[in-house]
């Protein structure tokens, strides 16, 4: 999903006070951790992924990572935190989806 400026500052504006659940390490991203990251946005969807100091990948390589292999989109990039949304597909799970398809 291409969001445009209006719906990606509504969703930073709406992560401002979330605090990363997860986190990169030496390890990196892999496939499996992906799909944690998939059932995390399912219930929550909008999540912040911090890259740790130590970690063999940067922010904006996580975000490349995570847009090549799912259907998640990276609302944004900024310093060691990568802000992740994908629409909830459960209704009672929707959160940030009906004021984000207003500003579409």
């Amino acid at each position: 999903m291409q969001l445009t400026g209006k719906q990606k500052r509504y969703l930073r504006s709406q992560a401002n006070t979330l605090s990363p659940i997860f986190s990169i390490g030496k390890a990196g991203a892999s496939e499996e951790w992906l799909g944690e990251v998939e059932k995390a946005l399912a219930k929550r969807e909008l999540i912040k992924v911090n890259v740790q100091q130590g970690a063999d990948v940067t922010a904006k390589d996580l975000a490349a990572f995570i847009e090549a292999k799912s259907a998640i989109t990276v609302a944004q990039v900024i310093g060691k935190t990568v802000l992740l949304y994908e629409e909830a597909k459960d209704a009672k799970y929707v959160k940030y989806s009906l004021e984000v398809n207003k500003l579409a």
